[in-house]
């Protein structure tokens, strides 16, 4: 018969899994021997224009090149290969330099090669100072390691606690902030650091700056030792105390453009213009009208104002579509507006330092700084936002008088090249007759101006470079009336020392003829509109009690009367009251309420405070998001205003802005006067012989 031919021999599954597996194995150990023969060689010997130069794996190459990342920038060709080969770097380079793949594509790179899974835990962790910083990592670490098998999380807050905490267990790698990340560490059981392989600070001279002081001890200390650190900024720190912190071991200094005749990038063109205060706001309406078909970024130097200029700028309508972002905003918000922007070809996003860090919006145009930055670092993350990755822009800061030298002294020393443009007068276009309409129309308007002004003032108070802020030589009244204020809100200084707290005013912003001025003026409006009130359900019943005759509020108030100290709060019932019987049921029921104290909500609030906070004794701190830049704790400053209402609007919780705002007193104002209600006549424009001859017709009738 016919001979049976032998069958090939197969393999089996279990065979092949080997064979994968050893293949794998080997072809990982070619690439930690590689990436450590390059780091061994002299960096000047490299020549690595592309990614596929360096020992990176098959998977992250798929990743970067479906995700358009071939081509190496300049900072990512000095670092990756210290940082592939396991190497502590401190990476400076200018923004929009690529940064953000120089400290991604090591992550991905060495947890691959040790081969972990999620049952090895947390292996890589990455922190940022925003929220939205740290969104735009998650996106890029999605889209280049998308054949990886890591599981990756984002934890920034704005969500449920426990939400985030029934996945952080199962995450490899972390983007998140410092605050949100502590409270994981000391809160969720099972969040386990212990086998972390890579930290990450991005923004790395914010992180470690004094507001993020305790809470990233705290972090370090529930780190392990043994772990590679990554630290990238445009401006980097070589503290000694900051790296003997983070345990860094014999770390690589990066610096991409230290040897660059400037330091902002080639392409952006910078200038600057000297504007008063109370032109600002023109200027900058001015510029948006003739700039509509461009992207901008308007940077200002408080939430407060921000909400200011975006609600007035709404209402003037400049012709192109406008967007607000600072760190009072609810989580859902700011993600919102952060993916609009991004999305738009034209539009103007008014926004505070939130925005100026490490952010990637594609093709902005212009940068304009309406405030001054608080240091040459602040202007350069500002004015970072436009000319990235070889693009070009431009950058407009405008600057008082009183801060043009110093700000060119500064320039000069951190070779910025930055030129000064004047504007044409007859192009400029005043709003402010406007803003006063709105104020006057919008009690909510006012409010905002009034905040914006004490946040702004407050600002340059808190500003530790004397020579550049100066406070006492800014126009208050002026500038108050460029917002549409009827007059600047009076604000008190409150300066902490060791012994006690020492209360001061500037002469220059209230001199003592201005208050006298003002105390007579208050006092004779007080005398005209309440010169006499007469009870009329005492004159309906014929009796003359003494204590229910003609009282006037100045009575009430005293005849030193003076506008500089706490406002006088007439308890429920000894004026309003009375005055309120006989009046119709809605002034009754009006009485009534204030009877139980049911006043409007800032004015309850402040009555509630208390005497020791109605006397200025409560102590505050400086507000960090809003623009009061560092401050140390022994020298802490804050404002407090007499004009203004309490803040009633919420404060979302934002890692970047850790200051408080202080609660301000609000000035006490006679209620409007109430008609009759016989004669329906208005009882405050009469003489006093008019109300007697009246009362007595009553009496008689």
């Amino acid at each position: 018969g016919r001979k049976k031919e032998p069958k090939p021999e197969t393999i089996g599954t279990t065979q092949l899994r080997k064979q994968r597996r050893s293949a794998e194995v080997k072809a990982i150990e070619q690439l930690g021997q590689r990436a450590l023969e390059i780091a061994s060689t002299p960096a000047t010997s490299w020549d690595f224009n592309v990614f596929s130069d360096l020992p990176i794996s098959p998977c992250t190459m798929q990743g970067l090149s479906k995700s358009n990342f071939l081509e190496m920038t300049e900072i990512q060709r000095k670092a990756l290969p210290y940082a592939l080969a396991k190497r502590d770097v401190l990476g400076a380079a200018k923004t929009g330099s690529g940064k953000t793949l120089a400290f991604l594509i090591p992550i991905l790179e060495n947890l691959y090669r040790a081969r972990w899974t999620s049952l090895d835990g947390l292996g890589a962790l990455v922190i940022s100072p925003t929220r939205e910083l740290a969104m735009q990592i998650f996106e890029v670490l999605c889209k280049i390691g998308r054949k990886h098998r890591f599981s990756a999380g984002l934890v920034i807050g704005g969500k449920r606690v426990d939400e985030e905490k029934e996945i952080l267990s199962k995450m490899n790698i972390l983007i998140c902030t410092p605050g949100r990340l502590l409270q994981h560490m000391d809160e969720t059981a099972g969040f386990d650091c212990s086998n972390l392989q890579v930290l990450v600070l991005d923004e790395a001279d914010r992180i470690l700056d004094m507001g993020f002081k305790k809470t990233m001890n705290a972090i370090i200390d529930n780190l392990p030792r043994q772990r590679q650190t990554l630290l990238f900024s445009a401006t980097q720190t070589k503290s000694v105390k900051d790296l003997a912190r983070l345990s860094l071991e014999r770390p690589e200094y990066v610096s991409v453009h230290e040897k660059d005749k400037f330091s902002t990038p080639s392409k952006l063109t910078q200038y600057y213009m000297v504007v008063d205060l109370p032109d600002k706001l023109d200027m900058l309406y001015s510029f948006l009208k003739t700039h509509l078909k461009s992207k901008i970024i308007v940077f200002l130097s408080s939430g407060k104002q921000v909400r200011f200029v975006y609600e007035t700028f709404c209402k003037l309508q400049p012709g192109t579509p406008l967007l607000h972002l600072h760190g009072k905003q609810k989580q859902m918000k700011r993600v919102e507006i952060f993916e609009r922007f991004m999305k738009m070809n034209k539009a103007v996003m008014f926004c505070t330092d939130i925005a100026s860090r490490g952010l990637d919006f594609p093709a902005v145009d212009w940068v304009v700084q309406v405030d001054c930055p608080e240091d040459c670092d602040t202007y350069l993350h500002r004015v970072g936002r436009t000319a990235r990755y070889e693009a070009a822009g431009k950058g407009l800061l405008f600057l008082l008088p009183s801060e043009q030298d110093g700000m060119a002294k500064i320039f000069a020393d951190r070779n910025i090249p930055i030129k000064e443009i004047s504007a044409k007068s007859n192009k400029m276009m005043h709003v402010s007759k406007q803003l006063q309409h709105y104020c006057f129309q919008d009690p909510e308007i006012k409010y905002l101006g009034q905040r914006a002004f004490v946040t702004y003032v407050r600002s340059v108070f808190l500003q530790k470079n004397k020579s550049v802020f100066d406070v006492e030589q800014l126009p208050l009244e002026e500038f108050a009336e460029a917002l549409g204020l009827p007059g600047a809100p009076k604000i008190k200084f409150v300066k902490k020392s060791s012994a006690k707290n020492k209360s001061y005013e500037l002469e220059n912003m209230v001199s003592p003829e201005e208050r006298e001025k003002k105390r007579r003026e208050q006092t004779e409006a007080i005398e005209r509109e309440n010169t006499a009130a007469i009870d009329e359900a005492a004159g309906e019943d014929g009796d003359d009690n003494e204590d229910d005759k003609v009282k006037t509020r100045v009575d009430k108030i005293g005849a030193d009367y003076n506008c500089n100290q706490p406002r006088y709060r007439p308890a429920s019932g000894d004026v309003q009251a009375p005055a309120a019987q006989g009046q119709g049921e809605d002034h009754q029921k009006h009485a009534q309420h204030q009877d139980r104290g049911e006043l409007p909500r800032p004015r309850r609030c402040a009555s509630a405070r208390g005497a020791p906070e109605a006397q200025g004794e409560e102590a505050g701190g400086q507000d960090q998001g809003e623009g009061a830049m560092g401050m140390e704790q022994g020298a802490v400053a804050m404002l407090r205003t007499s004009d203004d209402e309490e803040d009633a609007y919420s404060q979302s919780e934002d890692e970047y802005s850790n200051g408080s705002e202080e609660e301000e007193e609000e000035e006490y104002e006679a209620p409007k006067p109430k008609r009759g209600r016989v004669l329906e006549v208005d009882n405050s424009a009469m003489s006093l012989e008019e109300q007697e001859r009246l009362a007595l017709q009553l009496l008689g009738n």
